[in-house]
């Protein structure tokens, strides 16, 4: 258990940005969420559509520290890949 006045607001802290990236994770799943539905219904339009609106949160997810930025870019690619290929 945290003792010192630091460690505990170093405690408090951590649980606040768990939080937050928590909710973004989150946020940030349900945008791919919406890809692969629209994938597997077989509607091109709306899949494009939907990658459109995922990729900017998927990248901002990696500026504020949520994912790594070669993750988020091998999903965007994947997902646009299998966009792709619908037609």
């Amino acid at each position: 258990m945290a003792n010192s006045p630091q460690s505990k607001k170093r405690a408090r802290q951590n649980e606040r940005r768990f939080a937050v990236n928590k909710a973004r994770r989150s946020r940030i799943r349900t945008f791919l969420r919406k890809v692969e539905e629209a994938i597997a219904s077989g509607d091109k339009e709306a899949a494009a559509a939907a990658l459109r609106v995922a990729q900017p949160e998927l990248m901002r997810g990696v500026t504020k520290g949520v994912f790594h930025k070669n993750t988020a870019s091998r999903k965007v690619s994947r997902l646009a890949a299998r966009v792709k290929a619908l037609g």
